[in-house]
């Protein structure tokens, strides 16, 4: 290999593989491998090839995990060194700096986002989000280690934080084997909860506990629109987590709310939102498997007019993907049961291997089983700060809908 490349290793992919990568797939998985040349570590640069030895791009290698090599440039005279990623990661903060009402401040009506998006911003494995002056970074690949130095360096200097948290995803500690803690001595965050705003409202964010990075961002305009169908309704939240749907729908005008969760950790941070907020609506958190408090709730005969279903990922994989679809149809039905008529039902999916199709054809499916017409009034999705790289159907992962029932 040319030194001047940085690379250490080369793989060659099978014949007729090429396709999805000139076209800017930033996945290769182990069955498209004929064969490596050399016996590459997590982490090495790694040179792609054709069959026939035609160079097509660069990346770097995880050779003991399926998603054996992510791409990174198909550029032959780019490097992967601390450099390029440290321009990579400027881009994607200069782009979120230039999205229409971003702020940073502690006066901003949103002070907390993602600034960088893993494949959809050309960092394969790599989730920062910004809760005010505080980051959160998680390395979601361990090919990404040997650079995450210098990228913890950059978004110092480019966010002027006071102070990082940097982990490491769960999957990559049992496949790669990193320690939980391999990246502790780049992390300074306290262990109390970071403050944040959110569309004029406030939130405490656990980036030590919490799920994701401690707050689940991806729905901040979501939380926004169906907040708007909230006022003078009974609202039920399936999945409620820490409670940010429900806040945005008692300071929009909700009469009265109950929320599920199964964690009683996050629902009682979720009625100290509503405190912190100052909110008087009549709000009632309950510990409980929520199809199974569905189906309590349409026997007793209880009715809503907004019902919020925001549950986690239903289908992890392709061979998961019927039962998991038959999971998110089973609680869409229930919800329709326990609308009143005129209700509404904002409903959604955060599973990658759910497509917007299928999610469609799924509430199709409930609405039939239910006998109830069903009219879908508002398609929801990413906000701007998780953009979709139109080339990686992978990256729209977030789906959702809001119905009006009959």
């Amino acid at each position: 290999m040319n030194a001047i490349h940085s690379s250490t290793a080369a793989v060659r992919i099978g014949h007729g593989r090429e396709k999805p990568i000139l076209q800017g797939q930033p996945w290769i998985f182990s069955g498209a491998i004929e064969k490596w040349e050399g016996a590459p570590a997590a982490g090495a640069v790694t040179d792609v090839l054709a069959a026939n030895g035609t160079w097509l791009a660069r990346g770097l290698a995880q050779p003991r995990a399926a998603l054996a090599v992510r791409i990174y440039t198909w550029q032959r005279e780019q490097p992967l060194d601390d450099a390029f990623f440290a321009a990579a990661v400027g881009r994607a903060v200069a782009a979120r700096r230039a999205l229409p009402g971003y702020g940073e401040g502690p006066d901003a009506a949103t002070n907390a986002w993602r600034l960088v998006f893993s494949e959809a911003d050309g960092l394969s494995g790599l989730i920062v989000d910004r809760y005010g002056d505080t980051l959160a970074v998680q390395i979601g690949a361990a090919a990404l280690a040997p650079f995450a130095p210098a990228i913890v360096a950059e978004l110092r200097r480019l966010t002027g934080a006071r102070a990082v948290r940097v982990t490491v995803a769960e999957d990559e500690v049992v496949r790669e084997g990193l320690a939980a803690d391999a990246f502790a001595a780049l992390s300074d965050a306290p262990a109390q909860p970071v403050r944040i705003r959110e569309n004029g409202l406030l939130f405490d964010v656990d980036l030590a506990g919490g799920q994701k990075t401690g707050y689940f961002l991806d729905q901040r305009e979501n939380r926004r629109r169906v907040a708007a169908w909230a006022r003078g309704r009974r609202m039920l939240s399936c999945y409620c987590y820490t409670g940010a749907f429900e806040v945005a729908a008692a300071a929009a005008g909700a009469t009265d709310i109950l929320g599920l969760d199964r964690s009683a950790a996050a629902l009682e941070q979720a009625q100290a939102h509503h405190q912190l907020n100052q909110l008087a609506v009549p709000v009632t958190y309950e510990r409980a498997d929520v199809p199974g408090m569905l189906r309590k709730l349409r026997d007793t005969g209880r009715q809503f007019d907004l019902i919020v279903l925001d549950p986690p990922k239903f289908v992890l994989n392709r061979a998961q993907q019927e039962k998991g679809l038959r999971a998110y149809k089973d609680i869409n039905l229930l919800a329709l049961k326990l609308l009143a008529p005129g209700g509404v039902l904002a409903t959604f999916s955060c599973s990658g291997q759910v497509s917007p199709a299928d999610f469609r054809m799924m509430l199709g499916w409930a609405a039939i089983d239910a006998r109830r017409p069903v009219q879908i009034v508002e398609t929801l999705g990413q906000p701007p700060d998780h953009p979709i790289l139109a080339v990686f159907p992978d990256s729209e992962y977030l789906k959702g809908a809001i119905c009006r029932v009959a």
